[in-house]
Protein backbone atom coordinates (compact mmCIF):
# COMPACT_ATOMS: atom_id res chain seq x y z
CA UNK A 1 0.00 0.00 0.00
CA UNK A 2 1.97 2.69 -1.15
CA UNK A 3 0.82 6.53 0.86
CA UNK A 4 0.59 9.66 -0.72
CA UNK A 5 0.21 13.29 0.78
CA UNK A 6 0.23 14.33 4.55
CA UNK A 7 -3.46 15.73 3.83
CA UNK A 8 -3.92 16.53 7.92
CA UNK A 9 -2.63 16.13 11.07
CA UNK A 10 -3.48 16.39 14.79
CA UNK A 11 -2.23 15.88 18.26
CA UNK A 12 -2.04 12.64 17.97
CA UNK A 13 -2.22 11.32 14.77
CA UNK A 14 -1.72 11.94 11.40
CA UNK A 15 -4.00 11.65 7.68
CA UNK A 16 -2.25 10.91 4.16
CA UNK A 17 -3.69 10.26 1.07
CA UNK A 18 -3.85 6.88 -0.68
CA UNK A 19 -6.19 7.23 -3.53
CA UNK A 20 -8.82 9.49 -4.58
CA UNK A 21 -11.32 7.78 -2.47
CA UNK A 22 -9.32 6.49 0.40
CA UNK A 23 -6.80 8.06 2.91
CA UNK A 24 -4.95 6.04 5.95
CA UNK A 25 -4.90 7.86 9.47
CA UNK A 26 -1.89 6.34 11.33
CA UNK A 27 -1.02 7.22 14.74
CA UNK A 28 2.38 8.24 15.73
CA UNK A 29 2.89 5.94 18.43
CA UNK A 30 1.41 2.97 16.76
CA UNK A 31 -1.89 3.05 18.97
CA UNK A 32 -3.88 -0.24 18.28
CA UNK A 33 -6.60 1.35 16.00
CA UNK A 34 -8.90 -1.98 15.77
CA UNK A 35 -10.78 -0.94 18.67
CA UNK A 36 -11.52 2.34 16.85
CA UNK A 37 -12.70 0.52 13.36
CA UNK A 38 -15.09 -1.63 15.45
CA UNK A 39 -17.00 1.08 17.14
CA UNK A 40 -17.41 3.09 12.94
CA UNK A 41 -18.75 0.12 11.67
CA UNK A 42 -20.79 -0.41 14.50
CA UNK A 43 -22.37 3.20 14.03
CA UNK A 44 -22.71 2.78 10.44
CA UNK A 45 -25.00 -0.10 10.84
CA UNK A 46 -27.10 2.10 13.11
CA UNK A 47 -26.80 5.19 10.53
CA UNK A 48 -24.53 7.02 12.43
CA UNK A 49 -22.73 9.29 10.16
CA UNK A 50 -18.98 8.10 10.07
CA UNK A 51 -16.89 7.49 6.78
CA UNK A 52 -16.46 4.12 5.35
CA UNK A 53 -13.45 2.22 7.37
CA UNK A 54 -11.18 -0.94 6.17
CA UNK A 55 -8.60 -2.77 8.09
CA UNK A 56 -4.78 -0.91 7.77
CA UNK A 57 -1.62 -2.65 7.15
CA UNK A 58 -0.88 -2.59 10.66
CA UNK A 59 -2.57 -2.05 14.16
CA UNK A 60 -2.13 1.53 14.33
CA UNK A 61 -3.30 2.44 10.71
CA UNK A 62 -6.89 2.83 9.66
CA UNK A 63 -7.72 3.42 6.31
CA UNK A 64 -10.84 5.41 5.81
CA UNK A 65 -13.38 7.02 3.34
CA UNK A 66 -11.98 10.05 2.02
CA UNK A 67 -14.51 12.71 2.76
CA UNK A 68 -15.25 15.90 0.21
CA UNK A 69 -15.83 19.10 1.88
CA UNK A 70 -14.86 21.00 4.24
CA UNK A 71 -14.61 20.97 8.17
CA UNK A 72 -17.06 22.69 10.16
CA UNK A 73 -13.94 24.72 11.50
CA UNK A 74 -13.46 25.97 7.59
CA UNK A 75 -16.86 26.50 7.27
CA UNK A 76 -17.03 28.82 10.29
CA UNK A 77 -13.83 30.57 9.57
CA UNK A 78 -15.35 30.86 6.40
CA UNK A 79 -18.77 32.55 6.90
CA UNK A 80 -20.53 30.42 5.19
CA UNK A 81 -21.78 28.59 8.90
CA UNK A 82 -22.57 30.56 11.52
CA UNK A 83 -21.76 30.22 15.34
CA UNK A 84 -25.61 29.69 15.95
CA UNK A 85 -25.64 27.11 13.47
CA UNK A 86 -22.67 24.94 14.18
CA UNK A 87 -24.06 25.08 18.15
CA UNK A 88 -27.02 23.69 16.89
CA UNK A 89 -25.67 20.82 14.55
CA UNK A 90 -22.53 19.62 17.45
CA UNK A 91 -25.69 19.16 19.57
CA UNK A 92 -28.00 17.04 17.22
CA UNK A 93 -25.17 14.90 16.35
CA UNK A 94 -24.48 14.19 20.02
CA UNK A 95 -28.24 13.60 20.17
CA UNK A 96 -28.14 11.75 17.47
CA UNK A 97 -24.85 9.33 18.97
CA UNK A 98 -26.54 9.36 22.56
CA UNK A 99 -29.60 7.31 20.58
CA UNK A 100 -27.95 4.57 18.89
CA UNK A 101 -28.14 1.51 21.25
CA UNK A 102 -24.72 0.13 23.09
CA UNK A 103 -22.83 -2.35 21.99
CA UNK A 104 -21.33 -4.08 24.40
CA UNK A 105 -21.78 -2.22 27.68
CA UNK A 106 -23.70 -3.44 30.74
CA UNK A 107 -25.22 -0.41 32.06
CA UNK A 108 -28.40 0.60 30.15
CA UNK A 109 -27.67 3.99 31.07
CA UNK A 110 -25.23 4.02 29.03
CA UNK A 111 -24.06 4.82 24.98
CA UNK A 112 -21.39 5.20 22.71
CA UNK A 113 -19.65 8.53 23.83
CA UNK A 114 -17.21 10.31 21.65
CA UNK A 115 -15.41 12.24 24.17
CA UNK A 116 -13.84 14.64 21.40
CA UNK A 117 -16.84 16.40 19.45
CA UNK A 118 -15.68 19.57 18.48
CA UNK A 119 -15.82 21.44 14.63
CA UNK A 120 -12.58 19.93 13.35
CA UNK A 121 -13.88 16.87 14.13
CA UNK A 122 -16.71 17.48 11.63
CA UNK A 123 -16.88 17.26 8.05
CA UNK A 124 -20.01 19.07 6.23
CA UNK A 125 -20.57 17.00 3.04
CA UNK A 126 -22.99 16.94 0.30
CA UNK A 127 -24.26 13.94 1.88
CA UNK A 128 -24.07 15.96 5.35
CA UNK A 129 -22.40 16.35 8.23
CA UNK A 130 -20.10 13.36 9.11
CA UNK A 131 -17.83 12.88 12.37
CA UNK A 132 -14.24 11.68 12.68
CA UNK A 133 -11.70 10.74 14.79
CA UNK A 134 -12.97 8.20 16.97
CA UNK A 135 -10.18 7.92 18.75
CA UNK A 136 -11.43 8.21 22.34
CA UNK A 137 -14.52 6.63 21.84
CA UNK A 138 -16.13 4.31 24.71
CA UNK A 139 -19.87 3.51 26.16
CA UNK A 140 -20.26 5.96 28.94
CA UNK A 141 -22.84 8.01 30.49
CA UNK A 142 -24.15 10.51 27.81
CA UNK A 143 -23.61 13.81 30.03
CA UNK A 144 -19.73 13.03 30.01
CA UNK A 145 -19.67 13.37 26.24
CA UNK A 146 -21.80 16.39 25.94
CA UNK A 147 -19.69 17.86 28.81
CA UNK A 148 -16.55 17.03 26.96
CA UNK A 149 -17.55 19.19 23.83
CA UNK A 150 -18.79 22.61 26.35
CA UNK A 151 -15.10 22.17 27.75
CA UNK A 152 -13.80 21.60 24.77
CA UNK A 153 -15.26 25.12 23.20
CA UNK A 154 -14.63 26.53 26.22
CA UNK A 155 -11.33 26.07 26.42
CA UNK A 156 -10.71 27.14 22.84
CA UNK A 157 -12.65 30.71 23.99
CA UNK A 158 -9.79 30.74 26.44
CA UNK A 159 -6.93 29.81 25.08
CA UNK A 160 -6.55 30.21 21.32
CA UNK A 161 -6.97 33.41 19.76
CA UNK A 162 -7.34 32.68 16.21
CA UNK A 163 -10.61 30.54 17.27
CA UNK A 164 -11.58 32.26 20.96
CA UNK A 165 -14.43 34.40 18.90
CA UNK A 166 -16.22 31.62 17.16
CA UNK A 167 -15.99 29.04 20.07
CA UNK A 168 -17.44 32.18 21.83
CA UNK A 169 -20.80 32.24 19.37
CA UNK A 170 -20.70 28.54 18.91
CA UNK A 171 -20.60 26.99 22.79
CA UNK A 172 -24.19 28.74 24.21
CA UNK A 173 -25.86 27.43 20.60
CA UNK A 174 -24.50 23.95 21.99
CA UNK A 175 -25.51 24.11 25.68
CA UNK A 176 -29.11 25.78 24.60
CA UNK A 177 -29.93 22.86 22.05
CA UNK A 178 -29.10 20.47 24.84
CA UNK A 179 -31.35 22.11 27.32
CA UNK A 180 -28.55 23.27 29.24
CA UNK A 181 -25.89 22.28 31.21
CA UNK A 182 -27.91 19.95 34.52
CA UNK A 183 -27.34 16.89 32.51
CA UNK A 184 -23.95 17.27 32.08
CA UNK A 185 -20.80 15.97 34.26
CA UNK A 186 -18.71 18.74 34.36
CA UNK A 187 -16.49 17.74 37.07
CA UNK A 188 -15.64 14.73 35.19
CA UNK A 189 -14.74 16.15 31.96
CA UNK A 190 -12.89 18.49 33.92
CA UNK A 191 -10.57 15.50 35.81
CA UNK A 192 -10.31 13.77 32.47
CA UNK A 193 -9.52 17.12 30.57
CA UNK A 194 -6.66 17.45 33.25
CA UNK A 195 -4.73 14.54 32.91
CA UNK A 196 -5.02 14.53 28.90
CA UNK A 197 -0.86 14.42 28.25
CA UNK A 198 -1.51 16.27 24.97
CA UNK A 199 -2.70 19.63 26.83
CA UNK A 200 -0.84 22.59 26.83
CA UNK A 201 -0.62 23.97 30.34
CA UNK A 202 -2.48 26.95 29.30
CA UNK A 203 -5.10 25.01 28.57
CA UNK A 204 -5.19 22.95 31.62
CA UNK A 205 -4.57 26.61 33.56
CA UNK A 206 -7.79 27.43 32.00
CA UNK A 207 -9.75 24.59 32.55
CA UNK A 208 -11.74 26.30 35.60
CA UNK A 209 -12.83 29.00 33.75
CA UNK A 210 -13.76 27.44 31.03
CA UNK A 211 -16.35 25.40 33.21
CA UNK A 212 -17.58 28.41 34.62
CA UNK A 213 -17.99 30.16 31.11
CA UNK A 214 -20.06 26.64 30.25
CA UNK A 215 -22.04 27.43 33.49
CA UNK A 216 -22.94 30.82 32.57
CA UNK A 217 -23.82 29.28 29.04
CA UNK A 218 -26.09 27.17 30.69
CA UNK A 219 -27.94 30.07 33.48
CA UNK A 220 -27.98 31.88 30.05
CA UNK A 221 -29.63 29.23 28.19
CA UNK A 222 -32.59 28.94 31.19
CA UNK A 223 -32.69 32.46 31.50
CA UNK A 224 -33.78 32.25 27.61
CA UNK A 225 -36.42 29.24 27.82
CA UNK A 226 -38.39 31.03 30.76
CA UNK A 227 -38.55 33.95 29.00
CA UNK A 228 -40.17 32.24 26.20
CA UNK A 229 -43.25 30.52 28.71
Amino acid sequence: MEIGELIGAGRTADVFALDEDRVVRRYRDGEDATGEAVVMAYLAEHGYPVPAVWPGATAGELVMQRLSGPTMLEALVAGTLSGEQAGELLADLLLRLHAVPPRAGADPSHRIVHLDLHPENVFLTLDGPVVIDWATAQEGPPGLDTAMAALILAQAALTMPAASEIARTVLPALVRRLGGTDGMLLHEARARRSANPTLTQEEIAALDEAVALILAAGADARESASGRR
